[in-house]
């Protein structure tokens, strides 16, 4: 898990929580749970995503969502050092001396490239399939992120309903002047699940889900692009200044020194 996602939203609650304690005490902490409030937001904000997105799709998002946070990714600097690996390993014993490699691997995109480069598909046909799987890829994340964006941008009007809906339960009873702070207090907690709930959870994670699609579909054309350079049987040195193009200068020098020193040991 990327801690930064637990950080980021203990941050978050514990500084409101604090906040709430400045203002009221601890013994204020009840008055801000609300069920019905809690019903309205997020009862309000599931109805109105499986409306617009069919049920499957919003289950997939869920586990979208999930990969976003408990799946680290690799760098692209580690990821080009163990193509130039396999590709040091094919000049060495062919492509059938890749096939031991595959059980060193976790990452399921590169398991089925290396598994069709021993297989002995051509360029076209490594191109066409890990291309497929790359769009497919980039497709669910883009509708993973629009159903978690979704979900933030409804959540804050929904908690409007539930101040509505408060405001005109606290116009009922106005005939006990006593009870108006009260009920006006709970009239608004639905604004604030609503708008906390939504920028501290939902907009964040569909950022992040941005965020990480990109790294990760450009990992997966790193390999891509690895795997038919090996199947056209480039050199180690050939394939790592084809694989560094897609690196900033920065990062392409570390990856210059660091597989020079790496020939240096063998």
């Amino acid at each position: 898990m990327d801690p930064g996602v637990l950080i980021g939203m203990i941050i978050g609650g514990a500084l409101i929580l604090v906040s709430i304690i400045f203002e009221g005490g601890a013994e204020s902490i009840p008055g801000y749970i609300n069920m019905p409030a809690m019903m309205i937001t997020i009862g309000g904000t599931l109805a109105a995503t499986i409306i617009r997105f069919p049920i499957p799709m919003v289950i997939g998002a869920i586990g979208v969502v999930k990969k976003s946070v408990f799946v680290k990714l690799g760098s692209a600097e580690e990821e080009i050092a163990r193509l130039i690996q396999y590709c040091k390993v094919s000049r060495r014993e062919g492509l059938l001396g890749l096939e031991k490699e595959i059980e060193k691997i976790k990452d399921e995109f590169l398991i089925k490239a290396v598994r069709l480069l021993v297989d002995g598909s051509d360029s076209d046909t490594l191109r066409g399939i890990l291309g497929t799987e790359i769009d497919n890829t980039r497709l669910r994340h883009t509708t993973g992120k629009g159903i978690v964006e979704f979900s933030g941008t409804v959540f804050p009007a929904f908690g409007m309903v539930g101040t509505v809906l408060g405001l005109i339960a606290m116009m009922r009873k106005l005939d006990d002047p006593s009870h108006i702070g009260e009920a006006m207090a709970v009239a608004f907690i639905a604004t604030f699940y609503g708008v906390t709930f939504s920028n501290l959870v939902l907009l964040p994670l569909a950022g992040r889900l941005e965020t990480l699609s990109k790294k990760e579909l450009f990992l997966k054309e790193i390999i891509m692009e690895g795997v038919i350079s090996i199947q056209r049987g480039d050199s180690p040195m050939v394939l790592e200044e084809r694989l560094k193009a897609f690196l900033q200068a920065k990062a392409a020098g570390k990856i210059s020194s660091g597989s020079k020193e790496k020939e240096k040991t063998q």
